[in-house]
């Protein structure tokens, strides 16, 4: 199975100076007893602070889980799901891991079933938190989790936290006191929690006027109030820029971050836009980035700055930026360095986590980098344990991001690309990756049962390459309940899959044979 990111499955820590929110904290815990609780608002108004601190508080175990744009992938999500839930009790939900782990993965329902059945054992009631669920683009998923809150067990109390309400039967758990709800409205600051915020942890004097212009202006809204206070730290007429205070949130924020980075020194400054281009930043991953020497101290001191910077873990190892921080930092950072320099960045990134064994994060860089030649690379590298582990949904979302000729000439990624979509129930799709293969080597599969003479003129690694492309032709006959057609096909392509020995081709071709006679089986 992947390697899993284990600073996903860690909790936030609740800061020491945080603002005390008892009416909200005592709204969660008035909900465990429903299904679900969501956590709904734009950024910046510190829906992830507010369960850290509940949780902290809560006499229940929790099981956490930060998503990101990767877990769009169905077998990804489960893998990081179960792993979540496995940190409630050890040892448990192995069957499910079974599962994930198979080459056909069963249908997702089948594995739920599993799941809830093996959370219906647990001997006491816990909380699961999935952290910016509005990530998650992959509808099935959506599914997956309407299953699993249609047949949630008593002891399981499930948290949500989004930028937008997920794709779930909202109305209809509404309508059934089967959810709470937070939301803009619940999670602003109100005029006694900014003055705690303003002057007690950020350590101005402000006047109640003051502050309440200053609540009035922000709306309430959180990083708005944290950025202004930033700015005022080193203001010397406090009461002529909050008077000057004003504008809608899209332009206060452009302002106010303007005015914060530019009080950074250079070197700060550079690294925060150079490092803006990473999901989770860990020290040798940020050196790498930047080319110096300093990165685990530059997070520690941005840490210490409370400059939007948010740890990950209880070690000091990984970090974030608040995510509203980090889109205004990509905006500068795309205005300060030239495309080529930006895609260097994500080249440095690719390959530290290559190195590191994050094949996801890797491709997602490479990608971003547009250096195609090395997604395809690094695909190729990991095809056949991508298809193993039942990730074809990954694989096809890459694969659509790349160029067509690329994908083409490249006959490893293109007959990978096409045994996902056969796997996936898409075989019109397969085929028409098989027939821009064939395009593009210049020969097809009737040229490998077109006489012996004309086989041996072949390249042997193309004839490997059609060798394939007729297994999985036999394949598609199948799926299509072309009965003749895989006897036909079977018997032109089994005396090109005669193999004794123990090489790698030979092994492709003793596995080919096995599909081959499975398949003749169910003819």
């Amino acid at each position: 199975m992947e390697k899993l990111l284990t600073t996903k499955l860690y909790i936030p820590r609740t800061r020491p100076d945080l603002v005390p929110r008892p009416r909200l904290i005592e709204r969660l815990n008035e909900g465990l007893h429903r299904k679900l609780t969501l956590i709904c608002a734009p950024a910046g108004f510190g829906k992830t602070t507010l369960i850290s601190e509940w949780v902290a508080g809560c006499k229940r175990p929790v099981a956490w889980l930060s998503l990101d744009e990767g877990d769009n992938d169905p077998i990804r999500f489960h893998a990081y799901l179960v792993a979540a839930l496995q940190t409630i009790e050890a040892g448990i939900f192995e069957n499910v891991q079974a599962m994930l782990r198979t080459s056909q993965p069963p249908p997702i329902e089948s594995m739920l079933i599993e799941l809830i059945n093996e959370v219906v054992t647990l001997s006491q009631d816990f909380v699961l938190v999935l952290d910016d669920y509005q990530v998650i683009e992959d509808r099935s998923i959506d599914e997956s989790l309407t299953f699993l809150l249609d047949h949630i067990p008593p002891v399981m109390h499930l948290v949500i936290i989004s930028r937008s309400d997920p794709m779930l039967p909202l109305s209809r758990l509404r309508a059934r006191s089967q959810m709470t709800e937070l939301r803009i409205g619940d999670l602003r600051f109100s005029t006694h929690e900014a003055t705690d915020f303003l002057n007690g942890v950020m350590g101005l004097e402000l006047s109640e006027e003051q502050v309440i212009a200053l609540d009035t202006r922000t709306e309430g809204w959180i990083a708005g109030l944290h950025l202004a206070a930033l700015s005022m730290q080193e203001k010397e007429d406090i009461a002529k820029y909050i008077s000057e205070f004003a504008g809608d949130n899209r332009y206060i924020v452009d302002y106010l971050v303007d005015e914060v980075l530019a009080q950074r020194p250079k070197d700060t400054h550079d690294f925060l836009l150079q490092t803006s281009i990473l999901k989770r930043m860990a020290g040798p991953l940020c050196d790498v980035i930047t080319g110096r020497g300093d990165g685990q101290e530059m997070l520690e001191r941005l840490e210490q700055a409370n400059l939007f910077i948010v740890p990950l873990d209880n070690k000091r190892n990984w970090y974030r930026y608040h995510h509203l921080f980090v889109d205004l930092l990509r905006q500068r950072l795309a205005e300060a360095m030239n495309s080529h320099e930006i895609k260097l960045l994500h080249q440095r990134a690719s390959q530290w986590y290559k190195e590191n064994d994050f094949l996801v994060e890797a491709v997602e860089h490479a990608m971003a980098a547009e250096d195609f030649e090395n997604v395809i690379h690094l695909v190729e590298l990991k095809s056949m344990e991508l298809l193993m582990r039942g990730q074809q949904s990954l694989l096809l979302k890459w694969q659509d991001k790349l160029p067509r000729k690329l994908v083409a000439s490249n006959p490893r990624f293109c007959l990978t690309t096409a045994w996902a979509w056969l796997s996936m129930g898409h075989p019109n799709e397969a085929e028409e990756c098989l027939q821009l293969l064939e395009q593009s080597l210049g020969k097809g599969m009737v040229d490998l049962f077109s006489g012996q003479e004309r086989v041996e003129s072949i390249d042997p690694s193309v004839q490997t390459v059609l060798i394939e492309i007729a297994v999985m032709r036999i394949e598609l006959a199948s799926v299509a309940g072309d009965i003749p057609r895989v006897f036909e096909l079977s018997r032109l392509v089994l005396p090109y899959l005669e193999a004794e020995g123990d090489s790698p081709v030979d092994q492709l071709l003793k596995e080919f044979r096995s599909v081959v006679f499975f398949v003749l089986g169910l003819a």
